[in-house]
C-alpha cells in the first residue's frame, strides 16, 4: 500500500494564484500594443494574444481604469499615460548602465554610437556616445528613426515575425527619404532575410545621403534592441564596416548586463 501527501488549494492560494495569472494576462496585452503601434482594437488584441474576448475586455479595462490603458472610439485602446513615468525612469536606468560601454566603443571606432530599442513603429534611442569629431553625425537620448531605411531599425525588425513586421509597415506606409531608400516591403523582406543570415545591418544612405550606419542586435534583450555606429561614409566606409562589425558584436554582449 502506498501513501503519498496530497496538497490541497486553499482559497487564499487560490486567489494568488488567479492574481499572478492576471498580472501575466496584463503585461502580454501591453507588450502586444506596443509591439503594434501602441493603439489597438479589442478584437485584435483577443486575437493576437490567444485570451476569450471576455476575458480580454475584463483585463484591458482593469487597466483602463488604472490608467495605464486609454479607452478610444470603435472599441480602440491605447497605451494609457501612467506608464510614461514608468518607462522614463526604466529608460533613464538602461542608458546609465549602457553609457561607458557605448563611451569605450567611441573611443575604441571614433564614430557616434547608440542603443535602440523598439517602440511603438520606430526605434528610440535610449542611450548615446558621439564621436569626437568636429564633423560628426549626432543623436539624442529619445529621438526616433524609422525603422525600414536604418541600420538600427532593420536590426530590430530582422528580430520580428514576419507577419508582425507586415503589421509595422502597413502602418508607417515606407516612407522614401533618398533614392536608396527600400521603398516595397517585397525589398524589405529580402534585405532582412540577408540581416538575419550575416547578423548585422547597413544603412548605405537610406535614411540620408552621406550617411553610413552599421548595427547588430543587443543578445537576450527583452524587447528588439540594436546596438549602431553612424557616421559621415567618408569616414565609415564600407570596407570599415568588416572592422567594426565583430567589436560590435562583443559590445552588444556586455549590454546583456544592462537588459
Amino acid at each position: 500500500m502506498s501513501m503519498g501527501l496530497e496538497v490541497v488549494e486553499t482559497p487564499a492560494a487560490e486567489r494568488a494564484e488567479h492574481r499572478m495569472q492576471s498580472l501575466t494576462r496584463a503585461f502580454q496585452l501591453l507588450e502586444l500594443m506596443a509591439e503594434n503601434g501602441g493603439t489597438m482594437a479589442l478584437t485584435e488584441l483577443s486575437q493576437l494574444s490567444g485570451l476569450p474576448l471576455p476575458t480580454t475586455y475584463r483585463v484591458v479595462n482593469s487597466m483602463v481604469s488604472e490608467g495605464y490603458v486609454r479607452r478610444l472610439p470603435e472599441r480602440q485602446y491605447a497605451l494609457g499615460p501612467r506608464l510614461i513615468g514608468l518607462g522614463t525612469v526604466a529608460s533613464r536606468m538602461l542608458g546609465a548602465c549602457a553609457d561607458p560601454f557605448l563611451e569605450e566603443l567611441v573611443d575604441g571606432i571614433g564614430e557616434t554610437s547608440g542603443l535602440a530599442a523598439l517602440d511603438g513603429e520606430t526605434a528610440a534611442y535610449v542611450a548615446q556616445a558621439p564621436s569626437r569629431f568636429g564633423m560628426r553625425m549626432t543623436i539624442e537620448v529619445g529621438n526616433r528613426s524609422p525603422l525600414h531605411c536604418t541600420a538600427a531599425g532593420k536590426t530590430i525588425l530582422a528580430q520580428l515575425p514576419i507577419s508582425q513586421v507586415r503589421h509595422l509597415m502597413a502602418r508607417t506606409k515606407m516612407t522614401t527619404y533618398t533614392p536608396r531608400t527600400i521603398s516595397s516591403f517585397d525589398g524589405l523582406k529580402r534585405e532582412l532575410s540577408t540581416v538575419d543570415e550575416q547578423g548585422f545591418a547597413v544603412d548605405e544612405g537610406e535614411s540620408e545621403l552621406g550617411l553610413r550606419s552599421v548595427a547588430v542586435p543587443v543578445p537576450e534583450a527583452p524587447v528588439p534592441m540594436a546596438l549602431t555606429v553612424l557616421g559621415p561614409d567618408s569616414r565609415l566606409t564600407a570596407a570599415a564596416v568588416a572592422d567594426i562589425v565583430p567589436v560590435l558584436h562583443k559590445t552588444a554582449a556586455q549590454l546583456m548586463t544592462c537588459v
